[in-house]
């Protein structure tokens, strides 16, 4: 299977399609690995990164991505939002918990509280913002047995607390968490803490998804021509 034939990746023109005219001109990435991008190559998919991906189909517009692996939110917090909102975005996306969330010192109430900054500072900036529900690497072939359990309720709390986030602030939520695959070990890396690249495609049509009801539900008139569409 290639992404061309994979069922659920974008077909062949939808991105345009999903996008046609949207008004986003400044695009900025906060968060951790998930947002710099470190899944694994698989043959006949995209290398092209998962934010990477998100930018170049909305192109061409201005893209900033601050995401650096390993971070837990309060240091996203402390360190990407101020030249997040210096850069003068109209779409965020702020992906941030997971490795809060790795171990059983996971603090949900804090980590609440510092997407919820994130979130809110960005929108008062103007900016629209998507927030992320993972995929669940609980299932990930390289985390020990042991450690599934307590993991995989960790990654559900927090997907389940993004998710009452964005429908209270307001933001685009992906959630990815209960993608049908999610539950699939094959769409995760050898590390056991990323997807691969079949996750990323699947994570980029099930954004641009989103983004389109997004869009036909709060439509929003500009005073500036739209961004035309960029295809591969």
């Amino acid at each position: 299977m290639t992404e061309e034939t994979d069922p659920y990746c974008l077909r062949p023109g939808e991105s345009e399609e999903l996008l046609a005219g949207h008004p986003w001109r400044r695009f900025v990435v906060l968060g951790d690995s998930v947002a710099e991008g470190l899944c694994e190559p698989v043959e006949g998919y995209s290398d092209l990164q998962w934010a990477a991906r998100i930018a170049h189909e909305l192109g061409p517009i201005a893209y900033l991505n601050l995401g650096v692996s390993g971070l837990r939110t309060r240091e996203i917090l402390a360190t990407q939002l101020v030249p997040a909102v210096a850069f003068g975005p109209d779409l965020a996306l702020v992906v941030g918990g997971g490795n809060d969330a790795f171990p059983a010192t996971y603090d949900a109430d804090r980590v609440d509280r510092e997407l919820t900054e994130l979130i809110t500072t960005l929108q008062d900036a103007g900016a629209e913002v998507m927030t992320l529900g993972m995929f669940d690497v609980s299932y990930s072939p390289a985390v020990v047995e042991w450690l599934r359990p307590g993991l995989r309720q960790r990654m559900r709390t927090l997907s389940e607390r993004t998710a009452a986030l964005a429908a209270k602030l307001g933001t685009i939520h992906i959630n990815l968490t209960d993608h049908p695959l999610s539950t699939d070990p094959t769409l995760y890396s050898s590390d056991g803490r990323h997807g691969n690249a079949r996750s990323d495609a699947i994570a980029t049509a099930e954004t641009l998804r989103t983004l389109a009801r997004h869009l036909k539900s709060n439509p929003t008139p500009t005073d500036h021509p739209p961004t035309p569409p960029r295809s591969i």
